[in-house]
Formats: structure tokens, sequence, C-alpha cells
């Protein structure tokens, strides 16, 4: 099998043949690889070289050598891989030890959540690389297609975790989410009725808990009431329904999502003490900062913590647990995108539409989407406006240090009193 050695990046030819890397992921029990055999031979044949970290697919069930008879050439370390590599592609975002290794000519594509971290949005701003964010690419219908899938994976595994932990072994109520003849189950709460709502809602009703979701999309919420069972209640989004179903629950599932935005916080501290002690909160939000206000970011090593006796599982890349899974259904939604990148670079990938020009969150030590841009500001620093760059929304903002005074700048957030449409997790 060959070994890429260490060396100087190659120079792409005129006709955009790219060298495409493909690196392990560093992030705490992340088991995911962001690119399967098939998309690495699709790549190949298109002309490209695809290098590829060794080992970066075991934990996906993909050995080596499955990528290396796709036509993947494996280098040694990360080091190799981004030192040859003009396009990264990745499932997490960088993380500190990464941060060295970026380069102003990579275009990095993966899941960034910058609103959720201003450590991340300033090294990537510093760095110069540009960054496309699976998260905030959008189909013609407004949809985020490259989010979907992992969405449907969160939804369908925060009822199955949430499950889990009202056992009485794992901290919970000793509830069964099904209850059986002569005892009641679950009641199960939904905030957000989007892609991860949906599938949380269809697993828990499918089982027979007793399931309330909410949303602020009317539209939104008669879908639902048509295609979920009878044992579904849908409700419209406001404070005070949010705070009396969260009381009655057995199992919070946060499923809220503003693309490109910092997640409402929806239930607060205060509503924990009213809570069932051993009742349980799983919030999918939370790798963009989370609808729960005693939520923070969580691993699969160590899941779950309380407050005021409610058990909160926040893990920030559930769909990790199962990375096959997750590894396949991911790449299939991103290789067409990839693909076009590669193909011709950021402006052939801004020509797919308007939709997936939104995906380009930073370039060049700029940000060009505005939520954000929005969050970034909140964050102690206040960018300069520059001219918006063709297809994203809003107006690009020019990087500046933290600690700068904060300017007024509307909340990405829209009505406080309702759950966000959505949600998703990487």
């Amino acid at each position: 099998m060959d070994i890429i050695p260490p060396g100087p990046p190659e120079v792409p030819t005129s006709k955009m043949v790219q060298t495409v890397g493909v690196v392990k992921e560093i992030k705490e029990d992340e088991d995911r690889v962001a690119i399967s055999p098939s998309g690495v031979h699709a790549l190949v044949s298109d002309g490209h070289r695809v290098l590829v970290e060794n080992g970066a697919g075991v934990g996906s069930g993909i050995a080596d050598a499955e990528f290396h008879q796709a036509g993947a050439e494996m280098a040694a370390d990360a080091r190799t891989v981004w030192d040859r590599s003009s396009i990264v592609v990745k499932v997490k975002e960088p993380l500190p030890d990464e941060y060295p290794l970026i380069r102003p000519d990579h275009t990095i594509f993966t899941f960034f959540h910058f609103a959720a971290s201003r450590e991340l949005t300033e090294a990537m701003l510093s760095s110069g690389a540009t960054c496309i964010a699976y998260e905030t690419i959008e189909d013609e219908a407004g949809r985020l297609p490259l989010l979907t899938p992992m969405s449907e994976v969160a939804g369908r595994m925060a009822v199955f975790e949430g499950s889990k932990h009202l056992e009485r072994p794992s901290g919970g109520r000793g509830v069964l989410i099904s209850g059986v003849p002569g005892v009641e189950p679950a009641k199960v709460v939904i905030l957000g009725g989007g892609v991860v709502g949906y599938h949380a809602a269809k697993i828990a009703a499918g089982v027979g808990a007793r399931v309330t979701i909410f949303d602020i999309n009317l539209d939104r919420l008669r879908f639902l009431e048509e295609v979920l069972p009878p044992n579904v209640t849908t409700i419209f989004s406001n404070p005070y329904s949010i705070r009396k179903k969260v009381r009655e629950a057995d199992l919070v599932v946060g499923a809220v999502l503003v693309a490109g935005g910092r997640a409402p916080v929806l239930v607060f501290h205060d509503d924990l003490k009213k809570m069932k002690d051993g009742s349980v909160i799983v919030d999918v939000a939370v790798d963009q900062g989370g609808c729960i206000e005693t939520c923070h970011p969580t691993t699969h090593s160590n899941p779950t913590y309380v407050v005021e006796g409610v058990l909160h599982y926040c893990v920030a890349n559930m769909p990790g647990a199962v990375a096959r899974t997750s590894t396949f259904a991911l790449t299939n939604a991103t290789l067409p995108y990839l693909r076009a990148l590669a193909r011709g670079g950021v402006g052939e990938f801004q020509r797919l539409g308007a939709g997936a020009s939104r995906g380009l969150n930073v370039s060049a030590g700029k940000i060009h989407h505005r939520r954000v841009a929005e969050a970034f500001a909140a964050l102690s620093t206040v960018p300069s406006a520059v001219p918006s760059p063709p297809g994203p929304p809003g107006g690009a903002v020019a990087h500046s240090p933290a600690g700068s005074s904060p300017g007024a700048m509307p909340s990405p957030l829209g009505p406080p009193e309702g759950a966000a449409r959505g949600s998703r997790q990487p």
C-alpha cells in the first residue's frame, strides 16, 4: 500500500485537479469518517487525488485496504494530509490541535456550527481558510440536505437514549417508556417539529409513549398531525405551554434549530425545579448552544449529569455512536457537493445555487453568513461590514479581535416565545 511521505502541497492545475484530504477525526468518541470508499472512487474517476489518513475509517468499519482499492492514497498521519491537500473534508469542526495545520489556501468542508464557539470562529478567521459548513447548505426548497441524514439519526437516538436513561440503573425514574397493560406509558415532550422532532416523535409514539410536540409553524404542526399517530399531540409553541408540559414530562427532547445561529433557550433552570426527580432531558441542539439553559456538551464516554434532580444527556455528536450507519448516510448527502467543489473550487460550488452558497461561512478572514455574523457579534466581537459575496444572504463581516465593544445587531433567534423550527445534530 502506498504511503504519501510528508512534503509540500501540490498546486492544482488549470483543469482544477484537486487533492482532497480525509483525516481521522480526533474529537472524543467520534468514529465517523468524512467519505466512503464509493465516494473516493467517484472523486478519483473525476480525475482528482484523494489522500486518506491511515485508520480514518476504522471506527466506521472501513479498512484502509478498502479506501486503497477504491483509488485513495494512504497517508501516514494527519499532518501529511493537511500539508498535501487543497480541500480537506471532515465530519466535525477542526479542534485546537489542528489549527496550526490549516493554511489560507485550504478549503475545509465539514460541520462547523460556528455560532456556538468564538474560539473556533476566531481560529478559522485567523487562518484565512475557506470554510464551507454542511449545516447551512440549503436545497431549492430551503431544506438542509446535508443536515437531514444526521438529524434523522439523532432524532431516533434521542428516544433510544432517553428511554435507556429513564431506567433506574442509569439514574432515571425507573419508567418504561412504553408502559405495560395497566400502567401508563412515559410522557415525552419534544421541542421543535423539524427533522429531529419528527423522527423522535415517530419512535416514541411507535413504542406507545404519550408524545407532545411543539413548533412555531402551524403548517408544520398540521403536517405532523396528519402523519403521526393519535398518541401524538401537537401544540403551538409558547412559554406558558412549554413550561406546563415540561413539568409533567418524563422525557424532554430538545430539537430546536436556527440554521447557522445559536439555538434559543426554551427551558430555564427554574423550570427544572418543578420537573420530576429522575426525569430525563436529551438536548440534541447542544452543538448549537442548546435549547435547555442548563445544557453543556458531554461525550459518549461520560454522557450525563444531574441538575435539580433532572438527568441531562447532552452528547454533541450523538450520531458518532452509530458511526457506520452515520458515515454512509452522511456521505450519500455530501458527495455531490464535494464533487462540485473539487471540480471547480468555490466558484463552481456557488454555481450550484443560492442555497449551496449559504454553506460558505468563512473565507479570507471574513464571515459570509448572516446568522454566524450576528452570533459572533454577540460574543463580544464587532466585525466591520464588507461587501457581501455573490450567493450567500446578508452582509459579510470582517474579523476583528475579541474584546471589541458589541454593536447592536438583530437577534438571529426569531420570536423568543416559540420553539424554533428544525433541528438536527451532526
